[in-house]
């Protein structure tokens, strides 16, 4: 009887070192939805909760380093979808196609350095051009293995696990030394933000967490909240 009791216990020892992965990208993913993060003390953005169930999952990676310090408000930024997007309305958003935003202003997080982005439309592999809202709700370095160390792309690093019950997203230490901040609705995508450091950088190869919908669901939300 103690044997089997040791060798109950050794199993769920090893159990738990196996799934303590897991177990860290859980608890990172409930620090992104905002659930151990400090509270921002914001109110949601009106029409957030009409507008977030109109959204779905989606993952992009980063094509080009994007540095705060050679940024400016108005310069475009772009990345890459990583799987085929369908959204509510029926859109169908192919994989490959660009995500593309604009380098954004924020006066609602204090730090040294920030980066605040706003994607407001994907360009398919045919020039077509489609009007979309999007909020970042994750963030993740380069990976070039996973952990067996098999070969990774940048777009499939971390599953989206994002909920739409989730409308305000506060990553702390995102990045390294590096918080995340956004909301559903709100006037930017994301803000990167950092006390620590005197540059905000988000490398080639990084991976962006996002809910997307489009940009007409939204208004026609927003129009039904009072938003306007």
């Amino acid at each position: 009887m103690g044997t089997r009791t040791t060798l109950t216990y050794a199993f769920a020892a090893v159990s738990l070192v196996l799934l303590s992965p897991n177990l860290a990208r859980a608890q990172g993913m409930q620090t992104a939805a905002g659930v151990n993060a400090p509270a921002m003390n914001q109110k949601p953005v009106p029409g957030a909760a009409s507008e977030a169930q109109q959204m779905v999952r989606a993952r992009a990676a980063v094509m080009h380093t994007w540095d705060a310090n050679k940024l400016k408000p108005g310069d475009r930024i772009e990345a890459k979808l990583a799987d085929t997007v369908h959204l509510k309305d029926g859109t169908e958003l192919p994989n490959g196609s660009i995500l593309m935003g604009v380098v954004s202003t924020d006066n609602m997080h204090p730090g040294n350095s920030k980066l605040a982005l706003r994607f407001t439309q994907v360009k398919t592999k045919h020039g077509k051009l489609i009007p979309i809202t999007a909020t970042v709700v994750g963030v993740y370095g380069p990976e070039s293995t996973n952990g067996l160390g098999y070969d990774i792309v940048a777009g499939n690093q971390q599953p989206n696990s994002w909920q739409n019950s989730e409308l305000q997203i506060d990553q702390i230490d995102a990045l390294s030394g590096v918080d995340l901040h956004s909301r559903i609705a709100g006037q930017n995508s994301g803000v990167f933000v950092t006390t620590k450091k005197d540059d905000v950088k988000l490398q080639e190869g990084s991976e962006l967490s996002l809910a997307i919908g489009s940009r007409n669901n939204a208004q026609n939300a927003m129009n039904r909240q009072g938003g306007l």
